[in-house]
């Protein structure tokens, strides 16, 4: 019963977002709901993680559906520029995550690992064996999170928003198929299944890869039936919600908005280096924007549907900055911390509290 009222709660403020007309209602709504819920009301929640991975394999194949050969030719000249470019943004985040603690006085470390756009478990595992504050990365990890995942969608909606209409972009992308046979769908599962423990956000990657590789060789695949996109965006939404709380945030204290302003900082860069991005190739300024965009893969994608620009480019794009994020990143920082240990002189007399 407990599901059934968290569903109730996350699908009724999904609806109010819609009517609202906000980028990716469904999801955000969700969030919202759940946060209010939680804060508000004093209601506990349920969101299995079960729930939301399902979720996650809907959408990953839902993006799959958007590949075509003419995507995978489009992408490849622009890999080696945009790995130039993502690198140059995650750097200068870093420099300017380094420059701050001068006067938060957080160790550099931490510092470092709580506004690298990264996925939040990965940095928080990833500074633990520096012996940085794993607290105060979680604290601002999320704090980044919330100010991606509900600031970059809506800025590019409102930028955009003569190219395409938002709020009922679902419902308009794809249409459902009463005649259609779903039984490749347990493909999607054993894709997500088989590269869990592999690769980053297997759950939407891999049904994305088995979906585009079909597709691309010339299986006929039906449309995903438009209810079904939206309950995988609650899903998802819902789970996101229940693991983000404001007690959480509160625990940053005074210097949460010096992190709130980095993610604010990283945004309006991202969006400068898109926009050159889309000047230097043929590529449209929404697909640009969001290839660059330091969100969520599944946020942005969807965002592109909403704004009319290449979901199956966005996506590409989203994973190789994905993979560069989660794997390449920490990894450097490690050999940095190492061969240059004198960046990790902290000041902060609190670094070993742990969550």
């Amino acid at each position: 019963m407990k599901v059934l009222e968290t569903y109730l709660v996350a699908g009724l403020a999904g609806l109010l977002f819609y009517h609202l007309h906000s980028p990716i209602p469904w999801m955000l709504g969700a969030i919202t709901g759940m946060l209010v819920w939680k804060t508000i009301i004093k209601r506990q929640v349920a969101a299995p993680k079960a729930l939301s991975n399902s979720g996650l394999i809907v959408l990953g194949t839902y993006f799959g559906l958007s590949f075509t050969k003419e995507t995978l030719l489009t992408i490849a000249p622009y890999i080696v520029p945009f790995l130039a470019v993502a690198v140059l943004l995650i750097v200068i985040n870093i420099m300017n995550s380094i420059a701050v603690t001068k006067w938060t006085h957080i160790d550099k470390v931490t510092s470092v690992f709580a506004s690298v756009p990264g996925g939040l478990s990965e940095m928080v595992a990833a500074s633990e064996s520096f012996n940085a504050n794993t607290a105060l990365v979680t604290i601002f990890q999320t704090i980044r999170l919330l100010t991606v995942v509900f600031l970059v969608p809506t800025a590019v909606v409102h930028w955009l928003s003569g190219d395409a209409s938002s709020g009922s972009s679902t419902a308009q992308a794809v249409a459902a198929s009463a005649d259609g046979h779903y039984a490749w769908l347990l493909l999607s599962v054993f894709g997500a299944l088989l590269l869990r423990n592999i690769i980053p956000a297997a759950y939407v990657v891999g049904p994305l890869a088995v979906t585009a590789v079909m597709h691309v060789a010339g299986v006929n695949l039906p449309p995903l039936p438009a209810w079904l996109i939206i309950l995988a965006q609650i899903s998802v939404g819902m789970n996101m919600g229940d693991r983000i709380t404001l007690e959480d945030i509160k625990l940053g204290g005074k210097f949460s908005w010096v992190y709130f302003l980095l993610a604010l900082v990283l945004i309006a860069l991202s969006f400068g280096c898109g926009w050159a991005f889309a000047k230097l190739t043929d590529l449209p300024l929404s697909t640009a924007l969001l290839s660059l965009a330091p969100g969520g893969l599944v946020e942005m994608v969807l965002t592109a549907q909403t704004v009319g620009g290449d979901p199956a480019i966005v996506s590409s794009l989203q994973f190789v900055r994905l993979l560069l994020v989660i794997i390449v990143v920490p990894n450097v920082l490690k050999w940095v911390f190492r061969k240059f240990p004198y960046i990790t002189e902290t000041s902060w007399k609190n670094r070993s509290v742990r969550n």
